[in-house]
C-alpha cells in the first residue's frame, strides 16, 4: 500500500513539474473545445504561436454543430474565423508555472472583439482551458436576426490544450 501511495505521489509531482502553460517565443499551443452561446453550441480550434516573453499571435475558428430548431442559420452563421493576439500574463501573475492566463484582441469574420482565456497544463504536453469571448464591434450594425448573432455574441469555450 505504502509503494501505491509513494508512484501515485511522484506521478502528481512529475506531472506537475513537467507542465508549463506558457514559454514564450516559440511556444506553439494547440486547443480544442465545446463553445457555448445563446441559440447554438459547437466546436472551437484555436492555434497559438508564441513571439515574445508574453505575446502570442493566433488563430481560431468556431462551427456550430446544433443550434435551436426555430433559428435557421446558414455555413457562413455557424462558422467563424479569428485572427487573434494574447497577452500571455501567466508569469506575470505568477500563481503557477502551470498556469496561464491570457486576455487577447480577435478580429473575426463576424466582428472585432476580445477575450479572457485561462490554461492550465497538468504534464508538458496536455491541459485544460476555458475562453470567454465577447464582441466590442459589430461589422453589422442593423438590427441582427437570431442566426446573424451567432459568433456575433458573448461566449465560452472549455476544452483541452496541446503543446506543440
Amino acid at each position: 500500500m505504502m509503494k501505491l501511495s509513494i508512484t501515485i505521489a511522484l506521478f502528481f509531482i512529475t506531472s506537475i513539474a513537467l507542465g508549463q502553460a506558457y514559454k514564450g517565443k516559440g511556444d506553439q499551443k494547440f486547443q480544442v473545445g465545446y463553445n457555448i452561446q445563446n441559440n447554438g453550441s459547437g466546436i472551437q480550434a484555436s492555434y497559438d504561436y508564441g513571439v515574445g516573453e508574453n505575446i502570442s499571435f493566433g488563430l481560431s475558428t468556431v462551427y456550430l454543430l446544433g443550434i435551436n430548431d426555430d433559428v435557421n442559420a446558414d455555413f457562413d452563421q455557424r462558422a467563424d474565423l479569428r485572427l487573434r493576439f494574447n497577452a500571455n500574463i501567466g508569469n506575470v501573475i505568477d500563481v503557477s508555472e502551470n498556469f496561464d492566463f491570457y486576455p487577447g484582441l480577435s478580429f473575426g469574420t463576424k466582428n472585432f472583439g476580445g477575450h479572457l482565456g485561462a490554461r492550465y497544463f497538468f504534464s508538458d504536453g496536455f491541459g485544460i482551458y476555458t475562453e470567454a469571448q465577447v464582441p466590442f464591434a459589430k461589422y453589422d450594425n442593423d438590427s441582427l436576426t437570431p442566426a446573424q448573432e451567432l459568433n456575433n455574441q458573448f461566449n465560452i469555450t472549455i476544452g483541452m490544450s496541446f503543446n506543440l
